[in-house]
């Protein structure tokens, strides 16, 4: 798209700015709109703990200073009033219900779309029979008042119409923008460190928590040492980091498993690699899947709900192997080490997912 020159203000409101999915995508899809002319804000809803992603030049942060998401509304009427913005792009169930409320209360004329970016149903299964209803009921009867409702992935529109009642057709399937990064300039790059290992290495990167389920990936990396040796790189962090490693201890691979924590740009770890492997229960997306494509990487990916069967063309652009099947997961791995590939295609596979491709769709549904 060419560049508009906007004074138009679109505003993009989350949780914070920590090293997750949703918050890369949300920066990645800032920078698209500042590049082309728009003033963007960043909103948040807290200070973010831990690592923290940087902002594109020209984008603004503004921390709304609360403790909870139920202390929002307030605060955030007072932004709409005060900035003025002509789009509001809101992430993540229950933001998205409070922002949609003080949309309202401020009398803003702000355009707002809800931008989903995970399978609510399972996201939240274990939180009990009240706050399922709590959530089926908000998102019934305040998601209709926004002007769009964007989710991330066909799977994310067809949960939604089971939990909440809302057709599918009433939401708007607009990919991740996932940015596309240039290999590093060799005087700057970061060299990850794989103990002077030379033989195949496989990566996986992600947050970890349990819908990512690691321990899955620790059980078929050992049951791939029996055939392949190997090394695994975890690349991220999260609640679940010291858990992780203690999880290798009690397997016997964790001298063969490297855990340098979060990163900014997983970049460099992709390019080092041989295999990328996804061995989550669910993902709304899985950016992952692009950023180890655009580097030609090969993915195995289980065929959890959600976005990896949509990424991988079925199984055309990755293997796609059954939910918590450790043998599975473990044949699947071997079989890729072995695999002739054709690294072009992948990286032409993730173009088709870059923050360029996708940016029409936003501008559309966000009536810029």
């Amino acid at each position: 798209m060419q560049r508009c020159e906007s004074t138009e203000l679109i505003s993009l409101i989350l949780p914070d700015l920590r090293i997750g999915g949703t918050e890369v995508t949300n920066v990645a899809l800032a920078r698209e709109f500042n590049e082309l002319g728009y003033r963007v804000d960043i909103v948040t809803g807290w200070e973010t703990v831990g690592d923290k992603l940087i902002l594109p030049a020209g984008v603004s942060e503004i921390v709304l200073g609360v403790r909870r998401t139920r202390e929002l509304i307030l605060p955030l009427v007072r932004y709409f009033n005060s900035r003025k913005p002509a789009a509001v792009l809101v992430s993540m169930w229950p933001f998205t219900i409070v922002t949609l409320i003080a949309h309202r209360l401020s009398c803003s004329n702000a355009k707002i779309a809800t931008w989903e970016h995970s399978l609510l149903s399972l996201q939240y299964a274990g939180w009990g029979p009240l706050h399922r209803f709590a959530l089926s009921l908000s998102v019934r009867m305040l998601y209709p008042l926004a002007n769009s409702r964007i989710v991330v992935s066909r799977a994310v529109s067809e949960d939604f119409e089971r939990f909440s009642g809302i057709p599918s057709n009433c939401f708007t399937v607009i990919y991740n923008p996932v940015a596309q990064h240039k290999p590093p300039a060799t005087d700057n790059c970061i060299i990850p460190d794989w103990g002077g290992w030379k033989g195949p290495r496989i990566i996986t990167v992600g947050r970890l928590s349990a819908a990512k389920n690691h321990a899955l990936l620790i059980s078929a990396f050992k049951r791939l040492l029996q055939f392949h040796e190997a090394r695994l790189m975890i690349v991220g962090g999260g609640e679940l980091a010291e858990f992780t490693a203690k999880f290798a201890e009690a397997e016997g691979v964790a001298e063969k498993i490297i855990m340098p924590g979060a990163v900014v740009d997983p970049t460099p770890y992709y390019l080092s690699a041989d295999l990328f492997v996804l061995s989550s229960d669910y993902e709304g997306f899985g950016n992952v899947l692009v950023e180890a494509l655009a580097c030609g990487l090969p993915v195995v990916s289980t065929d959890c709900p959600g976005g990896p069967s949509e990424i991988l063309g079925s199984g055309q652009f990755g293997r796609l192997c059954p939910v918590k099947d450790v043998d599975a997961l473990a044949c699947a791995m071997s079989e890729a080490l072995l695999d002739q590939v054709d690294h072009e295609a992948l990286r032409r596979r993730a173009q088709e997912f870059s923050a360029h491709a996708v940016i029409p769709q936003f501008v559309g549904a966000l009536e810029l």
